[in-house]
């Protein structure tokens, strides 16, 4: 896919069209890609996530103020922590597709920087500040909320998973819960690991991960998402 094609298929998915595209090109370009490219003196998305930041905190901020209005600050400031963190925003990363668009270096792609979550996280944050600098605000307003801070309690399903399914096993006298590796693939720089969420010995859901925390939330996530989704909402 050249530039042009992976920068016009990004717009369509965040659903914003840039006057400056190189805004976005910017916003997609991790520092290991412009390394290898110093002679075009390609620019990185690190300053374009330090003004994504801020516009995401004060989105997000207004967002808990007004839709909380009996909401204490602590709790406000621990609920925006969670909502905007690096977890949740590789969530929203992994949900839109945008890994397979950065612009990475080949050394930096081959150890599976696509989908690290302090990447994916950060490119999230560049692309809030590229919408803001193209367009101001409002759109960068419009991209929040409708890609980060939409289906909130599906994400909080997500990144507070193990601890979740836990106090949900524990509510069953006797139950117990355990986590096993069963696969481990790929050089040692770039594993993938898969891992099986057992109930009782009983094998419930697998999950996948470059290491074997996230392998166990993916696990762990699909089995509330099974009970979510099922009549009598029953592990």
């Amino acid at each position: 896919m050249t530039v042009e094609e992976t920068l016009n298929k990004v717009q369509e998915i965040i659903e914003y069209h840039f006057v400056d595209v190189k805004k976005l090109q910017t916003a997609l370009t991790h520092s290991s890609y412009a390394n290898e490219r110093k002679i075009n003196k390609c620019e990185d998305y690190e300053r374009y996530e330090f003004l994504g930041d801020a516009v995401l905190e004060m989105v997000s901020s207004e967002f808990l103020f007004l839709s909380n209005p009996q909401m204490k600050e602590g709790e406000m400031t621990r609920l925006r922590a969670s909502m905007v963190c690096e977890v949740a925003l590789a969530f929203c990363a992994k949900e839109l597709g945008i890994g397979q668009y950065i612009f990475l270096g080949k050394g930096e792609d081959e150890s599976g920087g696509r989908f690290r979550p302090s990447v994916t996280s950060d490119v999230m944050e560049a692309i809030i500040g590229a919408i803001f600098l193209d367009g101001g605000l409002s759109p960068a307003k419009h991209f929040i909320h409708n890609h980060i801070l939409n289906d909130l309690d599906e994400k909080k399903l997500f990144y507070d998973s193990k601890s979740l399914l836990q106090v949900e096993v524990q509510k069953n006298v006797g139950w117990q819960l355990r986590y096993e590796v069963l696969k481990e693939e790929g050089p040692e720089h770039n594993k993938m690991y898969t891992v099986g969420a057992y109930i009782n010995d009983v094998l419930r859901a697998e999950g996948s991960g470059q290491n074997k925390k996230a392998a166990e939330q993916e696990a762990a996530y699909k089995i509330l998402l099974e009970q979510k989704n099922s009549p009598n909402h029953q592990l």
